[in-house]
């Protein structure tokens, strides 16, 4: 007790406060996220993620080379494909020389060691910006499943280590699985969307890949019949578990720091590691602020990370990983 106790002295100096910090930063903590597009050269800001950008196949094979000089080794692969190979079915997700599939082996050419995960999901090839098919206004689950499955399969066949469902339909990791195990893919992982909310924090990330949904008559106007609702949390738990059960092999929560809560609570629930994607959100309103001399960057970035780490994630999907990284090396 006071004053034989005085918990101050561990906090005199920044050696004793480095000696005595529970949870540290690292380099392998992060999953950098990258938005691939067609073309030669261009290196395209985008305008709500300032510093962020969508990338040629001949930039990507660059910035992952600077990643790995950074001691950044995992990535999450997103693509942004054009209007006129878009459809209700993700028929231009199959391609075998499609844009993810040529992403996929640039990054092997570029950097063999380099983690490569890859996004599952239909809403970049789809012409109503939604993760499944849709008929007679509804997202239907189980034809969706299925071509999710096959895209898992074509993303593996190219090279990817990872594929990484985000669609939230039931019963997806399942599917996936066995058709991975079938096609002899044993080894290729799963990282599950498997807390995934029907959050206001992805507009950016929407306008990187052009993959909001649309807004026509008879179609839904938002992706709350499959997303979770922001005020359930035992929901969480149980979407996670299940998705273990399929064969998930790594579980996500997404978003980030609205959803600590979720974070914790899964990460005392299960023994598999957990991910937490700081999504494009939580990005632009640091970006902004700071901007405006309201806050400053890189110690509430800092401040964030290490939220997202002490809340019980094993890896953090965050466009400030670069950021990160600059400042701890």
């Amino acid at each position: 007790m006071y004053p034989l106790r005085r918990n101050r002295r561990l906090r005199t100096t920044e050696t004793i406060r480095s000696l005595v910090r529970e949870t540290i930063i690292t380099p392998n903590d992060f999953l950098v996220p990258l938005f691939v597009v067609e073309g030669k050269g261009i290196k395209e800001e985008i305008t709500s993620m300032p510093n962020y950008y969508r990338l040629s196949l001949d930039n990507l094979s660059k910035e992952v080379r600077e990643l790995w000089s950074l001691g950044l080794k995992s990535i999450l692969l997103f693509v942004k494909v054009d209007d006129k190979l878009k459809d209700n079915k993700g028929t231009e997700a199959l391609n075998p020389n499609g844009l993810m599939q040529r992403a996929i082996k640039t990054v092997k050419d570029a950097c063999p060691q380099m983690l490569v995960m890859t996004d599952v999901a239909l809403d970049p090839f789809s012409v109503y910006g939604h993760d499944g098919i849709i008929h007679d206004g509804e997202i239907l689950n189980d034809e969706t499943n299925a071509v999710l499955a096959e895209m898992s399969l074509s993303h593996a066949k190219a090279g990817a280590d990872f594929v990484a469902p985000s669609d939230m339909m039931d019963g997806r990791i399942f599917e996936i699985r066995t058709l991975l195990e079938d096609e002899g893919f044993h080894n290729t992982g799963i990282m599950s969307y498997s807390a995934k909310y029907a959050s206001a924090f992805y507009g950016p990330f929407r306008d990187a890949l052009d993959s909001a949904p649309v807004d026509l008559k008879d179609i839904p106007k938002d992706k709350k019949t499959y997303q979770m609702d922001p005020a359930n949390r035992q929901e969480a738990i149980r979407e996670t578990l299940m998705d273990i059960d399929e064969g998930a092999d790594i579980v996500m929560v997404k978003p980030g720091l609205c959803y600590l809560d979720i974070v914790r609570d899964i990460a005392n629930a299960v023994t598999v590691p957990v991910a937490v994607y700081q999504v494009s959100g939580e990005y632009a309103m640091l970006k902004a602020a700071a901007e405006k001399g309201w806050l400053n960057h890189d110690a509430v970035m800092m401040e964030q990370v290490t939220a997202i780490k002490r809340a019980g994630a094993s890896i953090i999907a965050s466009y400030f990983a670069k950021d990160v990284v600059k400042i701890i090396s």
